[in-house]
């Protein structure tokens, strides 16, 4: 069976800078619904497409065909008094918090309805410095990649956009080993639905 659309693809890969250096080489395959539905990035499904189990390469995405350019805009600093403690460099957030209106909910126009996760960056006495961008934003970003399995999707998987038991993968997020407690919601901010993942690959 080749790679095409509504293909359950089993990816294995490793992601690297533009330098080589290692971001990401996990030990289990990346599973995803093939054919647009926003399982992964459009250059690596155009790579993909029509290939066949054990095909690998590698390809080079420059930042705007990965996670986006840098926006500045996106940095934000709040009153450290708005977060629970302990508060760490590296803790993310869901949403940002508004001073003004709690009931409006700070979206980004591209946004897509979903709410931001903001990362720690610094932590003073008084304020915290929050990022809403991609870890990886801004970024040229390699991948090497091995198809090692190909099945038709079911019915449902189609109609729900993604693998069965699979939920939207990410690229570059940091790992909490399965602990959730690092990842909290603004008290007072208006979030879209808990347990989200964060940001999806594509």
């Amino acid at each position: 069976m080749k790679i095409e659309k509504n293909t359950i693809v089993s990816l294995r890969y490793k992601l690297t800078d533009a330098q080589n250096n290692v971001i990401e080489e996990p030990d289990s395959p990346m599973v995803y619904l093939h054919g647009g539905y926003e399982g992964t990035f459009p250059k690596i499904e155009s790579l993909l497409d029509g290939q066949d189990i054990g095909y690998e390469a590698t390809i080079q995405l420059e930042p705007s065909e990965a996670f986006g350019e840098y926006d500045p805009e996106l940095l934000k600093i709040e009153p450290r008094t708005r977060f629970p403690e302990p508060l760490e460099v590296g803790m993310q957030f869901e949403g940002i918090p508004d001073a003004d209106d709690e009931s409006d909910s700070v979206q980004e126009p591209d946004s897509d309805d979903e709410p931001l996760i903001y990362t720690v960056t610094d932590v003073a006495d008084s304020q915290v410095v929050l990022d809403g961008n991609h870890p990886l934003a801004g970024m040229a970003l390699r991948f090497w990649v091995q198809v090692e399995d190909i099945r038709a999707a079911t019915e449902d998987e189609i109609q729900n956009r993604h693998p069965e038991g699979g939920e939207s993968f990410t690229f570059g997020m940091p790992n909490d080993d399965g602990d959730d407690d690092d990842e909290e919601e603004f008290p007072g901010a208006a979030l879209g639905s808990s347990g989200a993942t964060p940001r999806t690959l594509h």
